[in-house]
């Protein structure tokens, strides 16, 4: 699933995790939301000149999903999904919000995910998210139009984010 956010966000990603997956997999999904939310923190610094916010609606077969972030430093995450299953593979279904949540803590963005239909299959469910989440990330951390000082500013009416 990383790899899929790396792909749409136009990310150049590698991560290597170590963690106590013999007891469980909670603290390394966690950690990686939490690291990866300070890397793009870090990565839009005072995120002058970038577009802020970003939404995306995929379809991923019989699921439509709408994803929309906003850069704004105030993190926030909101989303109705809720596991049909216990695991997407070796993941625990119910880590995918506490993963979001973490990398929307971290990187001070408020994040949404809206269903507009479900489905039935976990995966396809999963993976419209973090492509979704990618294709957000994009929108909102690329280069803002218009030309001479208002392709510099600091997206917001208060000059600072």
């Amino acid at each position: 699933m990383l790899e899929l956010l790396a792909w749409h966000a136009g990310l150049d990603l590698e991560i290597k995790a170590e963690g106590d997956l013999r007891v469980d997999a909670h603290h390394t999904i966690e950690d990686t939301g939490i690291v990866l939310g300070q890397a793009l923190s870090a990565a839009v610094g005072d995120k002058r000149g970038i577009e802020r916010y970003g939404y995306f609606l995929l379809p991923m077969d019989e699921v439509l999903v709408a994803a929309a972030l906003d850069l704004s430093g105030r993190p926030w995450y909101v989303s109705d999904y809720s596991p049909l299953r216990d695991n997407l593979g070796e993941m625990p279904a119910d880590m995918v919000n506490h993963f979001f949540y973490s990398v929307a803590a971290e990187a001070r963005m408020t994040l949404h995910f809206k269903f507009m239909n479900q489905g039935d299959n976990e995966h396809h469910r999963v993976e419209a998210m973090f492509k979704a989440f990618g294709r957000s990330l994009r929108a909102a951390v690329s280069m803002a139009g218009g030309e001479g000082e208002a392709s510099g500013r600091i997206p917001s009416t208060k000059g600072k984010l």
